[in-house]
């Protein structure tokens, strides 16, 4: 059991916006305070019903400015759990709530809120139930300052991903995702990493349940401010990717058997916090 210090200022007059369904928008934040101000005046709150930011043990003032920002759910990690554990955390409040269709929007401003729109759309009409923002399709990666060894690096591991998964994205490294809420249901989230790999896991997860990925061009960001893994952090990424579809095939061919590929009995997000919660 983890102590968690929710913000949560209900706005009963919202209603849901597109198509009967509720968007919600979750940031995966850490130290995002010199960004989070300007990602979150850029979110189309037209289009979107709330905001849930989760920290993850922040050394700085993001929870103070996402409060004075006014987001309306603020959930505090006592402890650092990881960016994949921030995302377990994030999810779960979401379907909380009642979300729809979620968006994970990092808060550092690495990616445009303004394809929000782009993103949501194709899931409120049930055309797929993953989104993708690449910053691949076309040239947004080079141009928006991608360092050249993360962008080969990047090829690489999406061509590996490709062959062994039997997809045809563009790539699966990017941070900017949105996902229907039968996806964060069904899939064995829990059974992931806490880690960064936990995004290629969960995308992993997505092709072997036979579902389609769509995706979109979006620009990316790279500056000092934007949060990065370093050199250390993104080779072991790396090695994680290759272990990921690597198991991948193994268990479509009956080989092994991995929790994360359990889609009957593995391990599911909660549908209620087991957590002891303080308003703040």
């Amino acid at each position: 059991m983890f102590l968690l210090k929710r913000n949560c200022n209900f706005r009963p007059d919202q209603t849901d916006m597109i198509v009967g369904k509720k968007v919600v928008v979750v940031m995966p934040a850490y130290n995002a305070g010199p960004t989070l101000e300007v990602t979150y005046r850029e979110i189309p709150l037209d289009i979107v019903d709330e905001v849930i930011l989760v920290d993850d043990q922040s050394k700085d003032n993001t929870v103070e400015k996402a409060k004075a920002l006014g987001i309306h759910h603020v959930i505090q990690h006592p402890v650092n759990r990881g960016y994949g554990g921030n995302q377990k955390t994030c999810y779960q409040e979401a379907l909380r709530i009642g979300a729809d269709i979620v968006v994970m929007l990092h808060p550092d401003y690495q990616y445009t809120p303004k394809l929000l729109e782009a993103m949501i759309f194709p899931i409120a009409h049930d055309l797929f139930p993953v989104m993708l923002g690449s910053r691949i399709l076309g040239k947004g990666a080079l141009r928006g300052g991608m360092p050249m060894y993360k962008y080969i690096a990047n090829r690489f591991l999406t061509f590996f991903q490709n062959v062994m998964m039997g997809q045809k994205l563009a790539e699966y490294h990017t941070g900017y995702r949105a996902f229907s809420k039968e996806i964060l249901r069904t899939l064995p989230l829990e059974e992931n990493s806490d880690d960064f790999v936990f995004d290629n896991e969960m995308l992993a997860q997505i092709a072997y349940s036979n579902h389609i990925i769509g995706e979109v061009t979006c620009p990316t960001k790279y500056f000092p401010e934007a949060s990065s893994i370093n050199f250390k952090r993104s080779v072991k990424y790396g090695l994680g990717v290759l272990k990921v579809s690597i198991l991948y095939r193994l268990n479509k061919w009956g080989w092994v058997s991995s929790p994360i590929f359990n889609l009957d009995s593995g391990k599911r997000l909660p549908t209620a916090y087991q957590h002891t919660a303080v308003s703040s």
